[in-house]
């Protein structure tokens, strides 16, 4: 499996931004697919989660919540993560990562579960 993420960009905050992240490759044994971010210094966070296929057990994290919407068109191979109203700390690398396993509960929000990853897009919010 390969994931190409794209969409990010320099924004001021209260912007909106949409990033994809193009799937190809053994897309069948795609499963679980997730958004995670990192800024300078930090940790890997997660962002948001989805199953590929039903577009069902969708999550986010506390921070986003209201604000971010991801969704999955796997007829179009293809994973979103619509951001609104962005805030200077959404600054981040944006990473979007895909397991083949069915992932429930905190298992969903953990890097350590998800086995491809794509590039990362950079998304920065400033004034």
């Amino acid at each position: 499996v390969q994931l190409q993420a794209s969409g990010g960009g320099l924004v001021q905050p209260g912007d909106s931004l949409r990033l994809s992240c193009v799937v190809s490759g053994r897309t069948f044994s795609t499963y679980t697919m997730a958004w995670f971010r990192q800024a300078p210094g930090k940790e890997c966070d997660f962002v948001a989660t989805i199953r590929w296929r039903s577009g069902t057990r969708i999550a986010y994290a506390d921070s986003v919540k209201g604000r971010f919407a991801i969704s999955a068109d796997s007829a179009k191979d293809t994973l979103y993560l619509q951001m609104n109203s962005l805030k200077p700390e959404d600054t981040a690398l944006y990473y979007c990562a895909a397991t083949a396993r069915g992932l429930v509960g905190d298992l969903r929000s953990s890097s350590n579960e998800y086995g491809y990853w794509g590039q990362g897009t950079q998304v920065t919010v400033s004034s």
